[in-house]
């Protein structure tokens, strides 16, 4: 079930795709949240230079790793802007990272792609669930996934 609080959050990691955008990357941007609503991290998408695994939820993922216990990495929250690739699902599941909420999923995000031309990703997409075993997901959420559509379709110039 996604709250108030979830919007604001997912709103900022919408802002932070934004951001990356605007610094002529891929719109994706995440925020790391402590079980006690604290922001403890947030990133947006760093691939413009070549390394396609400077994806912001595998940042969160090194950042948690070396700066929370492994409770404290259970009980915290991940937001993102889009449904975690496998490598950053796979990522969030070797931290021990808690719940995943996404402003837009994989599936919409191919789907928009497709819509462009633009080349279908290396990596397969896969549901967060089917990388990581008991996550806990909610996502997409509509309004939000729309914003992110938009941001998708200025990067390739539509």
């Amino acid at each position: 079930m996604i709250t108030e609080t979830d919007r604001k959050h997912l709103r900022r990691c919408v802002e932070l795709a934004k951001t990356a955008l605007e610094k002529g990357d891929e719109p994706f941007g995440s925020v790391l949240v402590s079980a006690d609503g604290k922001v403890l991290f947030e990133d947006h998408n760093h691939v413009a230079g070549g390394d396609h695994t400077q994806h912001p939820e595998f940042a969160i993922a090194r950042w948690a790793a070396e700066n929370m216990k492994p409770e404290d990495r259970r009980e915290a929250t991940v937001y993102t802007s889009g449904e975690h690739c496998p490598m950053c699902s796979a990522a969030h599941g070797w931290v021990g990272l808690g719940r995943i909420v996404y402003a837009s999923s994989s599936e919409q995000l191919a789907e928009w792609m497709s819509e462009l031309g633009v080349a279908p990703s290396p990596v397969r997409s896969l549901p967060i669930q089917d990388v990581i075993r008991d996550a806990v997901v909610d996502g997409p959420v509509p309004e939000l996934a729309e914003q992110v559509r938009e941001l998708h379709w200025k990067l390739h110039g539509k």
